[in-house]
């Protein structure tokens, strides 16, 4: 497992994992970005559904899921539950367009690492992951004249490193906590095109820089049945609550000279930028809230045979602002999310690979809250995915792609179709196992 956890971390570092720009969906210019996080690779393959809980595979959404299943004859011996490490990538295809233009775009992101380990009746996890992502190229356009009013550009987003606690109430409920430190920083760049009375671009145009550096805790309420219901099935049902909190965040602004070239590219000067005195205007340091977030998910199954579930996420998003930037046409309202999702393992003791393969289903509609021009902009995906065994300890690989689409064409907005493949390793090792013979 050692040499496993060794790999893995390797791998990770070598990709430079926070350097990266995970999106170049258009939306991730507002709020804090695009939310990059959505579950594990088996909670996305299901339609996000974070709701099935069990011994070989970690679920980050519920800090409940550490403690695992009760222990089982099978594959543990009736033992302790394994040690389980995690971490994941992502590939993400878009087509936008508007009413005027299309364009492709694609990104490749690194999406989780993190490991459990099982302690009695407590389980203890922590890991790190890019919580949102920010990385976009607009343009205004006058509708009249063809010509840019505005151009932005961004980059950034915010990490989060979290650790957690479950502990078995009994055999039936667990319940969790995870405590998470948000960190990251968010640059943006604003250009108002002038012309002058004939119509002309005028050649030096003013760049404006944004950059924030945030911070900040928020805390994460997970509670887990599952219990039978005939001597076959099984209900699960989950809950998980974070509170409202604040994120810190420190601002610097800047305006720099800008050169228009001939074929639209932008030249700024930054050696002669000069600072904007953010601190007399009550903006060098600001607060911005994260948004509460309820949900709930039920479900039913066989064990280790198939499981059909449900969940429902509703969050307080109108109460989200960002004073530092922000724009007269955007508004934020209450979100919500269903996720419809589940699995079929054809056998899973058989030794034959491909019924020993979980196949994984799920869909999912969500209104995410932005309103931009009066047009809320919902998001639709449908998903697929396989479990495929490693051997080992019920080690698996695991394969999800989600096919959506967000946003609409209406007000000139923009329509994304996008296309999400991910790939994950699960990892189980027994660390703390009994010896049987001296």
């Amino acid at each position: 497992m050692f040499k496993k956890l060794f790999v893995a971390i390797l791998l990770i570092v070598s990709t430079s994992a926070f350097s990266q720009q995970g999106t170049q969906s258009p939306y991730s210019f507002f709020g804090l970005g695009d939310l990059k996080f959505k579950g594990t690779v088996e909670n996305q393959s299901m339609g996000g559904m974070g709701v099935y809980l069990d011994s070989i595979h970690l679920n980050l959404r519920n800090p409940a899921a550490y403690v695992g299943k009760n222990v089982e004859a099978f594959p543990f011996d009736g033992e302790s539950r394994p040690v389980k490490f995690a971490f994941a990538g992502s590939y993400s295809g878009q087509n936008l367009k508007s009413n005027s233009t299309k364009t492709n775009t694609n990104s490749f992101s690194f999406d989780y690492i993190a490991l459990s380990v099982p302690m009695g009746k407590f389980g203890f996890g922590f890991g790190i992951l890019p919580f949102t992502s920010v990385g976009y190229q607009l343009e205004d356009i006058d509708n009249t004249t063809s010509n840019p009013l505005y151009r932005y550009d961004g980059q950034g987003g915010l990490n989060k490193v979290f650790a957690g606690l479950g502990y078995q109430i009994n055999k039936n409920l667990s319940i969790g906590v995870d405590v998470s430190y948000n960190f990251g920083n968010i640059e943006n760049n604003a250009i108002g095109f002038q012309y002058d009375s004939d119509g002309t671009l005028v050649q030096l145009q003013t760049s404006e820089n944004n950059r924030s550096d945030l911070s900040g805790l928020n805390y994460n309420f997970g509670m887990a049945y599952k219990g039978k219901i005939s001597d076959k099935l099984e209900l699960s049902a989950t809950a998980t609550y974070a509170p409202e909190s604040d994120l810190t965040s420190q601002n610097i602004r800047s305006l720099a000279p800008a050169v228009i070239g001939a074929d639209g590219a932008v030249f700024v000067d930054n050696s002669g930028a000069i600072e904007v005195n953010l601190e007399e205007r009550g903006l060098a340091t600001t607060t911005l809230t994260l948004p509460s977030r309820l949900s709930l998910g039920a479900g039913i199954g066989q064990p280790k045979k198939w499981f059909i579930g449900s969940e429902l996420t509703l969050q307080n998003t109108s109460a989200f602002s960002n004073p530092i930037f922000s724009t007269a046409s955007t508004t934020f309202e209450n979100s919500s999310n269903i996720s419809l999702g589940g699995f079929f393992i054809p056998d899973y003791k058989s030794f034959s690979y491909f019924k020993r393969t979980v196949y994984r289903a799920g869909l999912r509609y969500q209104n995410t809250g932005l309103v931009v021009k009066n047009e809320p902009i919902n998001e639709f995906g449908i998903s697929f995915g396989l479990g495929l065994p490693l051997g080992g300890a019920f080690s698996n690989m695991n394969i999800g792609a989600e096919f959506g689409q967000r946003g609409t064409t209406n007000q000139n907005l923009i329509q994304e179709t996008f296309t999400n493949i991910n790939i994950s390793l699960s990892l189980n090792d027994r660390w703390f196992r009994k010896r049987k013979y001296n």
